[in-house]
């Protein structure tokens, strides 16, 4: 019997891989402890208050602008998430299954927000809103406080925009193994088409459709450039309130935000793969 000895420069390059990949995320939870406030030089633990060591914790648990920027975070990604995952799936369903005309052009047409810089596309939406803002506001004759501007809304439309090709790629990809006799099956033995969608199709593209989902939540969670183009007052992103920081001294209080938001990515990448090995 052959035996294969792994080779040590092998074993050496995979941990300098993930050494790589990890040491900045564990560098940054260190610093969420720093007593130092420059946060750029590590001087100890932080002890201040009842709190301990989860100090800055707490005071980001009383900054008002962290919270509210990471409830905007959160409605938008989630929103975002929901329509694009519904839009993607149908129009990936649609690309697999059906001849249609202008199907080639469909097809071509939905990398190119994939591979358009997203400074083009940031700046392309903001000129489409400008332009049919201008033009509702100005032919209704809207009053001041009933304009039409930049906002929450505008920020879900456009993150929309720009996860909707992700799923459909996903979920493509998904499709590509899918045997279509096992719908015919279900609608011989008597279900329609929308229970066989719902008990049958659905279930067996569940892990495609759940990892575009996961896609386009990452993408919006994160995004800055076209997030910057097309927010406005009372719609911060975290990345936005965190770019803001630059400009004045950033606390370790950023990294406890980048802390939390990085267990609640984990959690929601767990739960994912839990449904995926369930499926």
């Amino acid at each position: 019997m052959s035996t294969h000895r792994r080779s040590p420069w092998l074993t050496l390059s995979a941990i300098l891989v993930y050494i790589f990949l990890y040491a900045p995320i564990l560098v940054l939870i260190v610093f969420s402890f720093n007593s130092s406030k420059t946060n750029i030089v590590f001087e100890g633990v932080v002890n201040k208050g009842p709190c301990g060591p989860f100090y800055w914790y707490c005071q980001l648990l009383q900054n008002e602008d962290a919270l509210d920027a990471t409830r905007n975070t959160l409605i938008i990604a989630t929103t975002s998430t929901i329509v694009a995952t519904f839009i993607g799936t149908m129009a990936a369903l649609a690309l697999q299954r059906y001849q249609f005309r202008g199907r080639n052009f469909s097809e071509t047409s939905m990398y190119f927000p994939i591979v358009t810089p997203e400074i083009v596309m940031g700046i392309g939406i903001l000129v489409l809103f400008s332009a049919l803002f201008g033009f509702v506001n100005t032919g209704l004759n809207l009053p001041p406080d009933r304009r039409l501007s930049l906002g929450l809304g505008t920020v879900i439309v456009s993150h929309i925009a720009f996860s909707v090709p992700f799923v459909i790629l996903v979920v493509r990809a998904r499709l590509h193994g899918f045997d279509n006799r096992v719908e015919e099956a279900a609608m011989d033995l008597g279900a329609n088409e929308l229970t066989t969608f719902v008990r049958v199709t659905l279930p067996l593209i569940a892990p495609g459709v759940l990892a575009g989902a996961m896609l386009a939540f990452t993408l919006s969670l994160d995004d800055f450039i076209i997030t910057f183009f097309t927010t406005g007052p009372g719609a911060t992103t975290l990345p936005i309130y965190v770019y803001g920081l630059l400009r004045r001294i950033v606390t370790p209080e950023v990294n406890a935000l980048s802390t939390i938001w990085i267990v609640v990515v984990l959690i929601a990448v767990g739960i994912s793969q839990w449904f995926q090995n369930r499926e």
